[in-house]
C-alpha cells in the first residue's frame, strides 16, 4: 500500500482513483519500481492526471477511458494503450466504445495509427479472456 502521510488531497485522491481504474496489482508493482529518481514524475502524475483530470466529476471513467485510448493510440504510444484497454475492466468502456475510439484515430490521425492500435487491443482482448478462462466479446 501507499504511504499517503504528509501528501497532498490531490495526491490522496489521485492515488485512490489510480487504484480504482488501472487495479492495485498494477499500481502496487508501479509503486515498487519507483526509485528516488522518478518519485518527482510519480507523484507528478499521480496528483495531475489521477488526482486533477481522472479524478473530475465533469466525464465519467467511461468516457475518459475512451478518450485516454484515442489519444494515446493517435501518438503511437502503445505500452499505454494496453495499459488503458486492461483498464477498461474498472472502468466501463466496452469493447464497442473502443473500436468507436479507435475509429475516429483512423480519421483525425490517421490509417496506420489506428490500425496498430486495433492490433494492439484484440492481443489485450485475448490476453484478458485466457487470463479470466471467458471469452472475449467481439
Amino acid at each position: 500500500m501507499d504511504d499517503l502521510a504528509g501528501k497532498s488531497a490531490r495526491f490522496t485522491q489521485g492515488m485512490a482513483t489510480r487504484r480504482k481504474v488501472l487495479g492495485d496489482d498494477h499500481v502496487d508493482r508501479a509503486q515498487a519500481a519507483k526509485t528516488a529518481f522518478d518519485q518527482p514524475f510519480q507523484e507528478l502524475i499521480t496528483e495531475a492526471a489521477w488526482g486533477h483530470v481522472w479524478s473530475s466529476p465533469r466525464l465519467t471513467k467511461r468516457e475518459r477511458s475512451m478518450i485516454t485510448i484515442a489519444l494515446l493510440a493517435a501518438m503511437g504510444h502503445d505500452e499505454e494503450v494496453a495499459m488503458h484497454v486492461r483498464a477498461t475492466a474498472n472502468t466501463g468502456a466496452t469493447h464497442d466504445d473502443v473500436c468507436e475510439a479507435l475509429m475516429h484515430v483512423a480519421i483525425y490521425a490517421g490509417v496506420p495509427a489506428a490500425n496498430r492500435a486495433f492490433k494492439i487491443v484484440k492481443q489485450v482482448y485475448e490476453d484478458m479472456g485466457r487470463k479470466s478462462g471467458a471469452e472475449t466479446e467481439n
